[in-house]
């Protein structure tokens, strides 16, 4: 008898599936501000990273890979929703998810996955009883922060607050692989989101990754690096001693280009919408699919995760808020003529929400340990799904760009004194990767071409923004 028949599936159809074979595992890594060169085998003179050299030797190496916006809380939303972030209002950092998304967690429960989240959320509250918690947004198991995190952290284990000892990548980590082991063991496919805090500043390596940067000025946050990538190789070790490494899909990327410009992968870094702060390294670790090593210059980003991994399962969704990603599974597949596409960034310049992880926690565990409600209701996010700022289809405030490869179009406003003022820019990309020489007037054709297209696709992100995809 087939393994999961109609009659198991409606009685059980909650319960963790044991059909394995056609359902890869899935682990989901993501470093905080790592950008495009801050890896030894992206050419950094200085950077040890020996396991993400390795993934790289091995798997399928993404070298034009973007985030979906150059700070964290939107990229993060890309990854779960596969739409831009400013289509559910995430439009900076500490920027919660609206309930009404549909996430990648969700999705994977409904086709049997068990979920795990651990590390950095910064989607909304980790607390119980937020309606944007890792718990309501799709995960089963958490253990997770409020926003970045550094060593001898206290998290949110599915709502209480604890605390743990230890580097924070090799924390979250740790947490990760005892999910892993407890699914493989049980033979449930499993989908584990393993969010780093590092390296974002303060910078607090912990000492054996330190020395390897003994002297150098800069030596914590090469060694926050180095510990995450410590943290990736005990991640493939326990994939490769659970027995499942060949069936499981392990991603690596990062939320936004990095902090140091000379290791950007382009102009600017952290925070812009140029080259620099959107680049980010991109491996994918599939052996069953992935046989030998490969590297690409398609050109895709964080919201293509999610419509990937529902091209890999077959999951069709009766209903589906518009998606700004596509499917890399033809990538993945080892297909090479890849039909070109389009990509949007904006960043609105609406402000970012203060979420200080560390002391929200100290607070929470000494009200939890005194047995008081949480400290401040506000931190529940109970008013993320409401949708009250309206904005006019045709605001395209900001600064914004559209890529068509290798052309890459950029919008400027003036700021809120001169909004009306506009300036555009246009690169040719292949030719220019710093984005230094604009060909705007040169090209007017070109221009007058891609800013209809960032039109059209910036009035669509409107519409998801004021509410018409629920």
């Amino acid at each position: 008898m087939p393994c999961c028949v109609v009659l198991i599936a409606t009685l059980l159809h909650n319960a963790p599936s044991s059909c394995h074979a056609d359902q890869p595992n899935i682990v989901l890594v993501m470093a905080d501000d790592q950008g495009w060169g801050d890896t030894a085998y992206n050419g950094h003179p200085l950077l040890k990273t020996p396991n993400l050299d390795a993934m790289a030797a091995s798997g399928l190496r993404l070298d034009r890979f973007y985030a979906a916006a150059p700070v964290c809380s939107p990229t993060r939303g890309s990854v779960l929703t596969g739409r831009h972030p400013n289509r559910f209002g995430c439009f900076s950092w500490g920027r919660p998810l609206r309930p009404q998304e549909i996430t990648i967690a969700e999705r994977l429960q409904q086709a049997g996955y068990v979920t795990g989240h651990f590390g950095k959320w910064h989607l909304g509250s980790v607390l119980d009883g937020s309606p944007v918690n890792p718990g309501n947004s799709g995960f089963d198991h958490w253990l997770s922060a409020f926003n970045f995190y550094d060593n001898d952290p206290i998290l949110s284990r599915d709502g209480v607050a604890v605390q743990m000892k230890g580097e924070s990548s090799i924390v979250a980590a740790d947490a990760a692989i005892e999910f892993i082991s407890e699914q493989a063991q049980a033979k449930h496919p499993f989908l584990a989101v393993v969010w780093f805090g590092s390296p974002h500043s303060p910078h607090q390596a912990a000492d054996q990754d330190r020395a390897h940067y003994a002297g150098h000025k800069k030596a914590d946050w090469m060694g926050e690096i180095t510990g995450l990538d410590r943290a990736i190789g005990k991640l493939r070790t326990a994939l490769k001693e659970n027995n499942i490494s060949h069936n499981t899909l392990l991603w690596y990327t990062s939320d936004n280009g990095g902090l140091e410009p000379a290791s950007s992968g382009g102009r600017g870094k952290k925070g812009s919408i140029y080259e620099g702060g959107l680049r980010v390294p991109a491996i994918i670790q599939w052996p069953d699919r992935i046989k030998s090593s490969r590297t690409t210059n398609v050109p895709a980003n964080t919201a293509d995760i999610y419509p990937t991994l529902l091209d890999i399962l077959n999951i069709q969704p009766n209903q589906q808020p518009q998606l700004d990603g596509i499917s890399l599974l033809p990538l993945i597949d080892g297909q090479t003529e890849v039909p070109p596409r389009s990509m949007g960034f904006w960043s609105m310049g609406q402000r970012g929400i203060s979420t200080p992880s560390e002391t929200w926690m100290a607070q929470e565990l000494a009200a939890q340990q005194a047995g008081k409600d949480y400290h401040d209701p506000a931190r529940l996010v109970l008013d993320a799904a409401q949708i009250t700022q309206h904005f006019p289809r045709d605001y395209h405030g900001g600064h914004s760009a559209w890529l068509q490869w290798p052309w890459k179009l950029h919008r400027i406003s003036g700021g809120k004194k001169n909004a009306d003022q506009v300036t555009w820019e246009l690169y040719n990309l292949e030719q220019d990767p710093e984005e230094s020489h604009d060909l705007a007037e040169d090209q007017p054709q070109r221009v007058q071409e891609m800013r209809q297209g960032l039109t059209k696709w910036q009035t669509s992100v409107i519409d998801s923004l004021n509410g018409q995809d629920y």
